[in-house]
């Protein structure tokens, strides 16, 4: 039995140099928190919804636990559970790009970067969909993009509500312009599903960003972020180096985008599904 799961970097993040979150560790009966460097049992943060119970530091989350832990419980119901990219570039670096998916499947349990289904929110039936961050960055390929278009479409078709969590690095590169176009394929599937009158809740997690941010994550009806999560499109070196500025303290982080009205607000995990359940019902009635 293991007794102690110990994660990469746990020291305290320099200042202004915050640390990303790791994802949930697999096993282990103790865990060290990114955040405090606190050595805490880890019933007490899965109990939490991994979010540490002494710095209130948000573990990552897998996009299927993340729906888990917001619909009501035994309500989800997958769609599309077998689709998975192909490759019509043939695209190659040091790997193919066939057997980089191959190999992401393996280890994440996944088919691809998004789960989507339906579900119940206080017995509201809804439509959700989470990015799965490990599987390739969370990167934006055709299938994501297919996903995501079906999800809203169904959300129109039943006239229901719609939630996505996101967490991506941007636009897969190995499926180039294919990919870039799901900016504009999600973003009109989106603009069809208005047409019914029910809010879509875009949740933004650590990190959102690329061709992600720059399309559906950022339209919202609601937009609700993640504490520290890190939201923008291009990266703060990037852009330091292209205005010869240097960005201000926590920049493209959760907090500086709400006081920037970016986002409509910034939301603890553990509080995140009462706060939708609320605003469903003053949205929906």
């Amino acid at each position: 039995m293991t007794w102690y799961a110990r994660h990469e970097g746990g020291h305290k993040a320099k200042p202004g140099k915050e640390k990303a979150p790791t994802k949930v560790p697999e096993e282990g009966l103790w865990i060290r928190c990114d955040g405090c460097s606190e050595v805490i049992l880890r019933r007490e943060v899965e109990k939490n919804v991994w979010v540490c119970p002494r710095c209130s530091y948000h573990f990552r989350l897998t996009g299927r636990a993340r729906l888990l832990a917001t619909l009501d419980a035994g309500s989800f119901e997958e769609r599309d559970a077998s689709m998975e990219s192909e490759d019509p570039l043939n695209f190659r670096d040091s790997k193919k790009y066939k057997d980089r998916i191959k190999s992401t499947q393996k280890s994440t349990g996944e088919k691809d970067a998004l789960v989507w289904g339906y579900g119940a929110m206080a017995q509201r039936p809804v439509a959700a969909g989470a990015f799965e961050f490990s599987f390739q960055g969370g990167s934006m390929g055709s299938v994501v993009g297919e996903k995501i278009s079906r999800m809203l479409d169904g959300a129109r078709e039943h006239r229901c509500p719609c939630l996505l969590f996101c967490s991506s690095g941007g636009a897969r590169m190995q499926e180039g312009i294919l990919s870039l176009m799901q900016m504009a394929k999600t973003c009109g599937a989106l603009s069809a599903y208005r047409t019914v009158n029910q809010p879509y809740f875009s949740i933004l997690t650590d990190p959102t960003t690329g061709g992600v941010a720059a399309s559906f994550a950022m339209l919202g009806d609601v937009i609700i972020a993640e504490p520290k999560a890190l939201i923008g499109f291009a990266g703060q070196r990037v852009i330091e180096q292209t205005i010869r500025q240097q960005l201000p303290a926590g920049f493209q982080r959760a907090e500086f985008l709400l006081s920037h009205g970016q986002v409509d607000m910034v939301v603890p995990r553990t509080e995140l599904r009462e706060r939708l359940v609320t605003l469903m019902n003053l949205m929906v009635g």
